[in-house]
């Protein structure tokens, strides 16, 4: 049992980790928001601005994201976006106050969850536990920020060709880890699914 929480909690926090830190880029680099700052004072800014997408600024500011950078025209662009909701911006339209909470429980209940999901697996069961470790760590990261900033930074847009209609919405590392991770558990439900042996029809009884 405890090597195979260590699993879990090794990728969880590498995906935390590793989330974190492409966040911050996004901030350093789409942002003005650490322009000027050094070392320490970096990260404290990381942790303490906020509002830097701001749409249109307040009366007499000044917009703080930077232009989109383009990874791959027309196609891949990184853009600083702060959601308040959840994917595709679901309920962020709710009141500040109602929303934080209602998030914050929803986290804390979807991560135990998955330790219950997870304790109770087969030994066997190694995409399973790797796929649940995954799907901890994209929800810790997201949770980590809106513990502390009330929203989540995005900064992944694919899209096609600017088209109408053909843009995904605008996501991060945290919820890469969770998408792969459900694909996984998926993968691995269908797998069982095909190796299930097919159980012959009963023969019909001769008649008396």
């Amino acid at each position: 049992m405890m090597k195979n929480l260590r699993l879990l909690i090794l990728v969880a926090l590498s995906t935390l980790a590793v989330d974190q830190v492409t966040k911050y880029l996004a901030v350093a680099n789409l942002t003005d928001a650490l322009d000027g700052r050094t070392g320490l004072a970096r990260l404290q800014g990381y942790f303490s601005e906020q509002n830097l997408d701001n749409s249109p600024p307040a009366e007499g500011g000044r917009y703080r994201a930077t232009r989109p950078y383009r990874f791959i025209e027309d196609y891949w662009h990184f853009r600083y976006v702060e959601n308040p909701g959840a994917a595709w911006g679901l309920f962020s339209n709710l009141p500040d106050g109602v929303r934080r909470a209602f998030f914050h429980v929803v986290s804390l209940a979807a991560l135990a969850f998955i330790f219950t999901m997870y304790t109770r697996l087969e030994p066997g069961q190694h995409l399973v536990r790797g796929a649940l470790a995954l799907v901890a760590g994209g929800a810790l990261g997201n949770f980590m920020d809106r513990l502390v900033r009330g929203y989540v930074i995005d900064f992944i847009d694919w899209h096609w060709r600017n088209q109408p209609g053909m843009r995904w919405p605008t996501f991060n590392v945290a919820d890469a880890a969770i998408c792969v991770g459900v694909a996984l558990m998926l993968l691995d439900s269908l797998r069982l699914r095909r190796s299930e042996p097919v159980t012959p029809p009963l023969a019909e009884s001769p008649n008396p």
